[in-house]
């Protein structure tokens, strides 16, 4: 079993929902943890509600590749080093495709898919140093298509063979990679306010136990796609 204690990670969209889930969990391991988001004050909340003197608040927006890159530059000025990155950064609008607008479109592409190239094109050389690890938040819906999730699908689709054509490639470096697929989690994804009746879904926390869990695998094991469901629908 890997120790991670220590370790530097990064998480793009690490202000609510998943992303901060997965922050508390590294936090509580031991990990010092970067999060980013557009809005700076939801930031500054976040490492406070953290708590964690080796939180780090950066301001990014992963749709510009110039943010991400400052972000890790940060991230090296304040932890000097860099092992682990989680894109996990997203959003959704919903509807049928001959209705959906193409700022719909834009910004479920630019942030879903680009925003992840862009995390991992910032970051690559710090990880090839630390031989560290990169992970995608993608989603079931990137193999399982729905109607009115047009645009929705196909950026995940993407974010699903985009990390699995980076494996292949990153793992000549021994960056390791996986892209993680949850079904329902209690989030805020959407404008969905978590509530009482979310207990049957996924939790933020199990996606960070999850994450916790593969740092600390053996080396040479490699869960490269993981697709999660919950144990029951409601």
């Amino acid at each position: 079993m890997q120790n991670i204690e220590g370790k530097v990670a990064y998480i793009t969209g690490g202000t609510k929902g998943i992303g901060l889930g997965i922050a508390k969990s590294l936090v509580e391991n031991g990990l010092k943890v970067a999060i980013s988001g557009r809005n700076i004050d939801d930031v500054e909340k976040a490492r406070h509600y953290l708590g964690n003197q080796n939180v780090l608040a950066i301001q990014s927006d992963v749709r510009h590749f110039e943010d991400e890159q400052n972000a890790i530059e940060q991230i090296i000025s304040a932890f000097g080093r860099l092992d682990i990155v989680i894109a996990n950064a997203g959003l959704g609008k919903f509807a049928p495709v001959d209705e959906l607008s193409l700022e719909d479109w834009n910004a479920m592409i630019d942030t879903n898919l680009t925003g992840v190239f862009h995390t991992i094109k910032a970051s690559v050389e710090a990880l090839k140093v630390s031989k560290g690890y990169y992970i995608s938040i993608a989603s079931l819906a990137g193999t399982n298509f729905f109607a009115n999730g047009a645009g929705y699908n196909a950026s995940k689709f993407g974010v699903v063979g985009f990390t699995q054509a980076a494996m292949l490639d990153l793992r000549n470096y021994d960056i390791k990679c996986t892209t993680i697929m949850p079904g329902s989690v209690t989030s805020n994804f959407n404008d969905h306010v978590p509530n009482s009746e979310d207990g049957w879904k996924i939790q933020p926390k199990d996606l960070g136990q999850m994450i916790v869990d593969l740092l600390k695998m053996n080396p040479n094991v490699l869960p490269s796609k993981i697709e999660v469901r919950p144990t029951k629908t409601k």
